[in-house]
């Protein structure tokens, strides 16, 4: 549990969740209110200014569910995705998060 904890405080895992949630796809596909699961998988690396994130994220809504993947990248302080999709677990789609956003994979 604890583990489960320490990845949910992440800066990518709040941004991942954020951005999934919000999205007009996603919302379209799963139903609102979109929640999040309990049973994160991957793992977080900080080291100061640099680090690394490649999390799976489960969510869920009242239509369906799915999971946020997410790969991440700290250099100079700065997080940036190199990937950042939801897969809708009934039909395997995959929705892009970092489509359209400005700047598209900062944070």
């Amino acid at each position: 549990m604890i583990v489960f904890s320490a990845i949910k405080s992440t800066e990518p895992y709040k941004d991942a969740f954020a951005r999934a949630k919000m999205n007009p796809e996603v919302i379209e596909a799963l139903g609102s209110p979109i929640k999040e699961g309990f049973f994160v998988s991957g793992n977080t690396n900080v080291n100061g200014a640099a680090g690394e994130a490649n999390l799976a994220i489960p969510i869920s809504g009242p239509k369906g569910k799915g999971t946020i993947y997410a790969k991440a990248a700290k250099s100079l302080g700065r997080w940036s995705y190199s990937d950042l999709v939801v897969e809708i677990r009934e039909t395997r789609n995959r929705i892009d998060l970092l489509r359209g956003a400005a700047p598209p994979n900062e944070f």
